[in-house]
């Protein structure tokens, strides 16, 4: 069971989204506006926020921004919008998932259960065996170190907070130094098979996540673009 705190200012939403979460074995706290559900997320941190964008007092934007100033805490984005900037804006600040309303319970009960798999809330224990090693096993990389059973990023010693996306695109680029992966490679790597990103996405995750190391280290450089064919790290 997860705690998941959900923040939408449509009262039928609110009450089928709860009812569909809570049949699955979660406990969800609703609040009906952002400013509330901020304070809450701060608070009482939960295992995962589902977020609508357009709520009175702060829109689910600013809180996720708001938010993403101190916690790496799993995010899902609502929205009733249609236009690919809000889902472009939506990754950038950090979001985790976007779904557009409206939506089936049965696709938003994947996507809770996909990412709370990938922050290792949820899901089957890692496997034992080479894959399962390779999969918890703690990564040193020049100035980088990486621990999965954690979720712990440092880079010259100093913590970066990653969200569980940007962790898991990081830890796929540093297993393979000077190795290209395409982002399809890292889509696999990041997400389920349930969910469908394109490109654009795994950009913004990546732009975000060099941003995180530049506040540590503006000569940060160790994440290379092959224009055209994808991504590598380069120790350092």
């Amino acid at each position: 069971m997860a705690k998941i705190t959900l923040v939408d200012d449509d009262e039928n939403i609110v009450t089928s989204v709860s009812l569909a979460l809570e049949s699955h074995g979660h406990a969800v706290k609703a609040y009906y506006d952002g400013a509330a559900g901020l304070a809450a997320l701060e608070n009482d941190p939960p295992d995962l926020a589902i977020l609508d964008v357009k709520m009175p007092r702060l829109d689910g934007m600013e809180v996720l921004r708001r938010l993403r100033r101190t916690s790496d805490l799993p995010v899902i984005i609502l929205t009733s919008k249609d236009e690919e900037i809000d889902e472009i804006l939506g990754f950038n600040l950090g979001a985790d998932d976007y779904m557009h309303k409206p939506f089936s319970q049965r696709l938003l009960i994947e996507r809770v259960k996909a990412v709370l798999r990938r922050a290792g809330i949820e899901g089957e224990e890692p496997q034992a065996g080479a894959a399962g090693a390779d999969a918890t096993r703690a990564i040193k990389r020049g100035k980088l170190t990486l621990d999965p059973a954690r979720h712990d990023c440092l880079w010259e010693g100093r913590p970066v907070k990653l969200t569980v996306t940007e962790f898991l695109l990081l830890q796929s680029l540093a297993q393979r130094p000077g190795f290209v992966k395409s982002r399809d490679n890292l889509m696999d790597a990041a997400y389920d098979d349930q969910v469908y990103v394109d490109d654009r996405t795994i950009d913004s995750h990546i732009k975000r996540m060099r941003k995180k190391f530049r506040d540590v280290d503006p000569e940060f450089d160790a994440i290379e673009t092959l224009y055209g064919v994808g991504y590598r790290y380069r120790e350092t």
